[in-house]
């Protein structure tokens, strides 16, 4: 039974939100605000360079898979006949906008064609027609993605926009989860349960401004998952989900747990919209708990590991535990967003979860074992306010990184490796990034080995380095039993590094998979499976 009280606003199509796609949430709107206005300003002053491949280029180009020409103007103009004028839009601006991300630095072309859809029925009548005219469709919700995970490659197509799908269908608090749409964004349903007074919270908190449907599509996480883990730990308990074929499934019941079958809803998690469309999901969620929170200062990234394995072994309740080098904390200063200064070394930001006495409990055991493990200074929120003040630091760091070249852009990557080996992953980055010349910031989830880089470049020439400097990165990661993606997903960036990483098996079972569910290649074309077994020389 759909829950009319809580069904968010539909407008169509929706009022663009700025170029990092995020909504400002929580206790520090105005100052990130300010953060993303700056970020703004930096590209409309900065402008990016046009990319190598032509916007609007013909899905005719590689005849054999796709429609003619003609074919693409007769899908539009049953698309036209099927939607309302203001769901299917060819103006430039719009095409563009969903095409191109100044998130990501990777070939992209513009699509054809953006229809907004407002409910699963939607999405089936777009499918149908692009399967009778053999026209690629990519599915565009958040625009947060970094690794070009919804751009058109080489060719035109229909961008399917499901950010208006943003209603609530139903919320169960004594069940402990909630039905959605796929546009609906992560951070707007904890501020709706919030609003509500239900204290329970959805804990993949990946980019402000990721949709729901997006996460599953990259198979997300963020600070939280030290504590509640990923995508793929069943906090989607269901998938609606349109195929290539037009059907609808609906992956599972909303049962806490089943072993009927194997997970298809995980078979969609991380396939970027290349098996199916998501367009409704079951999430799982979890009670909300008071926080608090710390930062932790370190001579170097190993002695801060070493402490937060010991933290973590000990079974003290840490919610986030985020690490920030000396780079980025400079970074952070000179930003000016987080409104105090920090001392410019590595550091450790705890999140502590519980009630009052574990939350101080644990902050005391997090700085005896910090100081033994040399820490250099500890500091801890006494109140609510510098709780959120400290916490806001960790979470402007992308716009921070900016002040430290003006007029400049961000690439932004992340891999993953076993937790002990963070600290030769760390190192071994920041002395390829200083030798190369490459302002570059970390930010890791320490808690479990996942690394972020954030590249700082002004021109094409200081681009490739930074691309250069991604891929020894990733080489450097693989080599040290990780993966070249912790939760940014692979879309165009990352596909080169598969077969090394699962190993050709796994790569041809994707595929299998892939073809048998989409034989013309119709749902997102390009992203996530090489395109073949690379050489020995595939850089």
């Amino acid at each position: 039974m759909v829950n009319n009280a809580v069904r968010g606003k539909v407008t169509s199509p929706p009022p663009k939100q700025s170029p990092v796609g995020f909504t400002p949430t929580g206790a520090w709107a105005l100052a990130t605000m300010t953060g993303v206005l700056g970020y703004w300003v930096s590209l409309q002053l900065n402008p990016p360079p046009a990319k190598a491949v032509a916007a609007g280029s013909s899905p005719a180009s590689v005849p054999s898979a796709y429609g003619t020409s003609d074919d693409l103007q007769k899908c539009l103009e049953e698309l036209r006949a099927a939607f309302p004028s203001e769901q299917v839009s060819t103006n430039p601006n719009v095409i563009h906008e969903h095409g191109y991300s100044t998130n990501a630095h990777h070939p992209a072309a513009d699509p054809s064609v953006v229809v907004y859809a407002h409910n699963t029925e939607d999405v089936v009548k777009v499918v149908n027609l692009s399967r009778k005219y053999r026209i690629p469709i990519s599915p565009y919700s958040g625009g947060t993605s970094l690794e070009g995970n919804y751009g058109s490659i080489n060719y035109a197509g229909i961008s399917l926009d499901l950010s208006a799908m943003d209603k609530v269908l139903e919320i169960h608090e004594k069940d402990g989860d909630m039905v959605v749409q796929a546009g609906c964004r992560w951070d707007d349903l904890n501020d709706l349960l919030k609003d509500k007074g239900i204290p329970l919270f959805f804990p993949l908190d990946a980019g402000p401004g990721a949709t729901i449907g997006g996460m599953i599509a990259t198979g997300c996480s963020g600070t939280n998952a030290v504590r509640y883990g990923t995508a793929k730990a069943e906090w989607f308990l269901n998938a609606t989900v349109v195929l290539p074929s037009g059907e609808v499934i609906k992956t599972r019941r909303r049962a806490r747990k089943s072993s009927a079958g194997f997970d298809t809803t995980k078979l969609f998690i991380g396939a970027e919209g290349t098996l199916g469309i998501v367009t409704e999901a079951t999430i799982r969620l979890a009670p909300r708990l008071p926080t608090s929170v710390s930062v932790a200062q370190f001579p170097n990234v190993e002695l801060a590991t070493e402490a937060v394995t010991e933290i973590l072994n000990k079974g003290v309740p840490i919610q986030c535990v985020e690490l920030c080098d000396d780079k980025q904390m400079e970074a952070i200063n000179r930003g000016g967003f987080a409104g105090r200064s920090y001392p410019e070394v590595d550091s450790i930001f705890f999140k502590f979860q519980g009630t009052p006495a574990s939350i101080k409990e644990a902050s005391s055991i997090t700085q005896k074992i910090c100081k033994a493990h040399g820490s250099t200074g500890f500091i801890s929120a006494k109140n609510e306010h510098e709780a959120d003040d400290l916490w806001h630091a960790r979470k402007t760091a992308l716009w921070s990184n900016l002040a430290m070249v003006p007029g400049s852009r961000a690439w932004s990557t992340d891999v993953c490796v076993p937790m002990s080996r963070l600290p030769q992953l760390v190192q071994e980055t920041k002395e390829d990034l200083a030798q190369h010349g490459i302002v570059g910031m970390v930010v890791g989830h320490v808690g479990d080995g996942n690394f972020h880089t954030s590249l700082l470049f002004k021109n094409e020439e200081e681009l490739d380095k930074c691309k250069e400097a991604v891929h020894r990165m990733v080489e450097r990661a693989l080599a040290l039993d990780g993966t070249c993606t912790g939760e940014h997903g692979v879309g165009i960036g990352k596909r080169e590094y598969l077969y090394e990483e699962l190993g050709p098996g796994t790569v041809e079972l994707m595929k299998t998979i892939k073809n048998t569910l989409d034989p013309y290649n119709l749902f997102n074309p390009g992203k996530l499976y090489p395109d073949e077994q690379p050489a020995s020389e595939k850089h």
